[in-house]
């Protein structure tokens, strides 16, 4: 064999990395800190190091850390609500940065669709 010890069809496993998509975010909330660099620099620092971990670490990390929850689409202000395509009913939160601001989106297979990006606590949905 050509090239050393390679073994043929030998499957390297992949990670399962979070990555992070923007093609679905809606334009609430976020908007209200155009003038508030420090939220987006802190937010796109929280980017990064989720980016860092696999899908199966963000799930058992606790919710108001790097972890997730699940928030039914009823739990949306309406604005945001009726943003939601039909059929979909539950949205994954994640933290902006460590003061509960929340993020909001779907996962499809390792990209989280990011919808809303919460800048003012309670913009997007009723926090309980």
């Amino acid at each position: 064999m050509k090239g050393g010890n390679q073994t043929p069809n030998a499957k390297i496993k992949q990670r399962d990395l979070v990555s992070f998509g923007f093609s679905e975010l809606k334009e609430i909330s976020y908007t209200s800190a155009k003038n508030d660099s420090i939220f987006f620099v802190n937010f796109l620092k929280r980017l990064s190091k989720l980016c860092q971990l696999e899908w199966s670490q963000l799930y058992i990390t606790g919710r108001h850390s790097f972890g997730t929850e699940t928030i039914s689409v009823d739990n949306l202000k309406e604005s945001a609500r009726n943003l939601i395509p039909d059929g979909m009913t539950k949205l994954i939160v994640l933290r902006t940065s460590g003061n509960n601001h929340a993020f909001l989106g779907y996962r499809d297979k390792s990209i989280f669709q990011i919808m809303f990006i919460e800048y003012n606590f309670g913009d997007v949905y009723e926090h309980n």
